[in-house]
């Protein structure tokens, strides 16, 4: 349909001026030559005016008009010139520069130019062929405008000269179809028809020439075409009388063949022809000559005048022409002429490396398309024949891509796999194009493409877990770390933020301890921590990224806070109260090393801020007493004697191991004494070392009345175990004897120092029957402490354990307190 609608278009172009016979020879090319193959087949005569419309391509392919710009359709040449193009507004195939067929395809009898109707997305690739018809837009022409013959006036009567033929560039009945001779009276013109169908013009001789009477004849040959309207072209001939010479030089052979590579050497060897001639002298010598012999192909042959040997003179092209058809004529010395025909088949050599031409390309490509995502389109062509044209497309080395091929010289280059920008963020793609010739040759073309990137990626902390170190009493704001993660994304992708995740510390929101920069990590203190309320703070940093939408990741920070020496010692024992006076008791009969007291502290902190040393400062008498570093222990370093004072004042100071250390000082009261009188005596005196020496009488008053409530509290003692005796029967006794207080044992601190692990027990003994109611210790382990009350009225405290037991009139009370 399409081959019958071109026809009747063709027809209203020429205007119906063709003649009925060119008619009929269309109409048979339009059924020999129509689609076929899938192929779209347009005839339409040479020389249509630019933009005439060649066909609607859309209609006849099916195609709608709207789809045209959609899917980027365009018309791209085959090994020609691009002489039409497409109208995508009107699917109308168009005329863009000026068809010359002769131009085109020479002689050819069929000129046929091939393109190709590309639609990019998706692929799909239609072959359009044009078939150029003829018209008669070309005149006869002679190739020399006048004609010299030399005609032996002896030659014989129907002798025949050949002519040389008008060359007309059209085809057909558009070529030259007859020829006419100019009235004379010695020749006729007739025509000769050779091997390949072309027929020339020969002059005939009808009539004797005289050289005496006629030496030069001149005659018109008119060559006429078969067009409409009709063309012609005139040479003249000049013929020249010559003396007799009746032989005509004679070619071995009518026609000659010979094959040639192309690409051969200029004066590579091609063909040798030989004629000869019986006549002798000049009439017998013979040269040899091209006739009708383009320009062109004058270039490329040279044929020696002298041995008829025909070489290469110019470059040869297969591509160009893959066979050359001669006419060589061998002239002898009395101008009679002979003609052979020489067809020189040019054999292909792959000397055209194949030719790659980018149809379309896409970059970048996003790293999370799937695999088989078209990135370009390619078109490969090879202008060599056979196996010399065929092409194989490759993609060197090992990337990610492949190259298919659905459509004929149409390549699609995809990706082969999932791409990953973190690993390839652009790449470069070399395409070869290798022919199967011998040997092959190839083309590259390395396309540049770039991974564009997307949020896939979150941001990874280089370690699981933080640790940092801050002491404690720190400045608020001070830095304490910096936290950093990678996002091996970029741009905004990889742009990361720090965000402290909620959660609570001792029930206070984290975001009061401690706060962080969200653009660089830093973490940075909000308060000032205490070691003894927190020694570690654990938080949870949250990283994320700035895509859409957000990756995130988490990491844990431990804040371990460090010990200052902050605190100083505290004192549990003994106590130091502002309203009693402690006092322990040492009996003179103490030994060496006896156990006065012990000093017992803590200190909150921890470490080596927590290990404490004690050392005596200042003592009523060194000599007598010491402690031990490490323990705080009080002991005796002498024999106690009679003229030590009853009163001691020993000043202890307990430091810790910080840097700079602190310390605490306690101050112990000891009384060196055998009984309770001979304390009293000198037990006052202790108050003047308080601050309470401001009004004597009322210390006075105070002692009178200590004396006074010890006094009476023995004397009841004493009748209470005299009637106890007497009933022979033991009883409890919560004795009023002043004790050390009582402390749990192993007594420490929430830090674990150890410095109360030990236990100690003090006994206390006092006999029943002594009137002068004296302390009687029963072995020098034992301890009594007397408190000394100033707002009593000379009355003495007495502080006994829980539990005391009378064994026997007779045997000491005992009383015991541990610590």
């Amino acid at each position: 349909m399409a081959t019958v609608h071109l026809f009747l278009k063709a027809c209203l172009i020429m205007d119906q001026r063709i003649h009925l016979k060119w008619w009929l020879h269309f109409l048979l090319v339009c059924l020999l030559f129509g689609v076929s193959f899938g192929e779209v087949r347009y005839i339409l005569p040479e020389e249509m005016q630019r933009g005439s419309v060649i066909a609607n391509v859309a209609r006849d392919l099916g195609l709608k008009v709207t789809e045209l710009d959609a899917r980027r359709t365009r018309v791209v040449a085959e090994g020609t010139s691009q002489l039409c193009e497409l109208d995508t507004a009107s699917g109308n195939l168009l005329i863009s520069q000026r068809i010359d067929r002769e131009e085109l395809c020479a002689q050819a009898s069929v000129c046929i130019l091939q393109y190709q109707l590309l639609l990019e997305d998706p692929l799909q690739v239609y072959s359009l062929v044009l078939d150029i018809a003829d018209i008669n837009d070309n005149s006869p022409v002679f190739a020399a405008g006048e004609i010299h013959l030399d005609v032996v006036e002896s030659t014989v009567l129907g002798r025949r000269f050949p002519l040389e033929s008008a060359h007309d560039p059209d085809l057909g009945t558009n070529s030259v179809r007859e020829y006419k001779l100019s009235p004379n009276d010695h020749f006729a013109l007739e025509m000769s028809t050779q091997i390949n169908s072309n027929a020339y013009p020969e002059l005939v001789l009808k009539k004797s020439l005289d050289r005496e009477a006629q030496a030069e004849h001149i005659l018109k040959i008119n060559g006429i075409d078969g067009g409409n309207p009709v063309r012609s072209g005139t040479a003249s001939i000049h013929i020249r009388v010559l003396d007799a010479n009746d032989n005509v030089p004679v070619f071995n052979q009518r026609v000659y063949k010979a094959s040639v590579p192309e690409n051969s050497a200029i004066g590579t060897g091609i063909a040798k022809l030989n004629a000869t001639d019986s006549d002798e002298g000049v009439y017998g010598e013979i040269t040899y000559s091209f006739s009708h012999l383009s320009d062109k192909m004058g270039g490329l042959f040279e044929i020696n005048p002298l041995s008829g040997e025909v070489r290469v003179a110019g470059a040869i092209d297969y591509e160009d022409a893959s066979m050359h058809e001669l006419d060589v004529q061998a002239k002898d010395g009395g101008g009679q002429a002979s003609h052979c025909k020489l067809i020189i088949d040019v054999i292909d050599v792959n000397d055209n490396a194949p030719v790659i031409n980018v149809m379309s390309f896409t970059s970048p490509v996003s790293e999370d398309s799937p695999a088989g995502t078209t990135i370009g389109i390619i078109n490969v062509k090879d202008l060599d024949s056979g196996e010399n044209g065929q092409v194989r497309c490759t993609i060197e080395g090992n990337v990610p891509f492949k190259i298919k091929s659905n459509v004929r010289n149409y390549y699609t280059l995809m990706t082969d796999a999932a791409l990953d920008r973190e690993n390839m963020s652009e790449c470069n793609i070399t395409v070869i194009a290798s022919d199967a010739g011998s040997p092959p040759l190839s083309t590259k073309r390395t396309f540049y493409l770039k991974v564009s990137d997307v949020n896939d990626n979150a941001p990874v902390f280089p370690r699981s877990c933080y640790s940092a170190f801050i002491a404690e009493n720190n400045y608020p704001g001070v830095s304490i770390l910096s936290v950093n993660a990678k996002d091996p994304d970029e741009n905004q992708n990889a742009r990361v933020s720090y965000i402290l995740e909620e959660s609570e510390i001792v029930g206070s929101p984290v975001s009061e301890y401690v706060s962080i920069n969200a653009e660089t990590g830093v973490i940075h203190a909000v308060r000032s921590f205490d070691y003894e309320q927190n020694k570690q703070i654990r938080i949870t940093i949250k990283a994320q990224d700035g895509g859409s939408p957000p990756l995130s990741s988490n990491v844990t920070v431990k804040i371990l806070i460090q010990d200052q020496n902050d605190n100083p010692p505290q004192v549990l024992y003994p106590v130091q109260t502002g309203g009693s006076l402690v006092a322990e008791m040492v009996p003179r009969s103490a030994d060496v090393g006896y156990l006065v007291t012990k000093v017992v502290a803590v200190d909150v902190d921890s470490g080596q801020n927590a290990w404490l040393s004690y050392k005596l400062q200042k003592a009523t008498d060194r000599a007598l007493f010491e402690v031990g570093l490490q323990n705080g222990e009080i002991r005796t370093i002498r024999q106690v004697t009679d003229k030590d004072v009853v009163k001691q004042r020993l000043t202890v100071i307990v430091e810790d191991n910080g840097q700079p250390s602190r310390s605490a000082t306690v101050i112990v009261n000891v009384a060196v004494a055998d009984s309770f009188p001979e304390v009293l005596s000198e037990f006052t005196d202790f108050t003047h070392d308080k601050e309470y020496n401001d009004n004597l009488t009322f210390y006075l008053v105070l002692a009178l009345a200590v004396v006074s409530f010890l006094f009476i509290t023995c004397l009841v003692v004493i009748i209470s175990v005299k009637i106890y005796r007497w009933r022979q029967s033991r009883i409890l006794y919560h004795s009023n004897l002043p004790v050390i207080p009582y402390y749990p044992p192993r007594y420490s601190d929430t830090l674990g120092t150890g410095t109360l692990q030990h236990v100690y027990n003090y006994e206390v003994c006092r006999t029943t029957d002594s009137r002068k109611s004296d302390c009687k210790f029963g072995r020098a382990g034992s301890q009594n402490v007397l408190i000394m009350d100033p707002s009593s009225t000379g009355t003495m405290q007495r502080i006994q354990s829980e539990k005391s037991i009378l064994d026997e009139p007779d045997s000491p009370l005992e009383v015991s307190s541990m610590m």
